[in-house]
């Protein structure tokens, strides 16, 4: 299952939108076992974050995803 919420006020880094993603396994719910497994993954957005009207389509500020930030990358290369 995969959890998530849209934040409208994320918190950023140095201007970017960013998420982390941490990797639990339960095995059990009675008890309660979990494992988290040590490596997890962050992933940025590659334009500084807006919440302007014009900019809430910029696919480059909103999402993380790499396929679509590759692309933005290679650009300003």
């Amino acid at each position: 299952m995969v959890v998530q919420e849209y934040i409208n006020n994320p918190l950023l880094i140095d201007g970017l939108k960013f998420d982390i993603r941490i990797y639990v396994l339960m095995t059990s719910i009675e008890p309660l076992r979990l494992y988290i497994f040590e490596d997890g993954l962050v992933r940025f957005a590659t334009r500084p974050y807006s919440n302007k009207m014009e900019d809430l389509g910029d696919n480059y500020i909103h999402l993380t995803n790499y396929t679509i930030n590759k692309v933005s990358i290679m650009r300003h290369l």
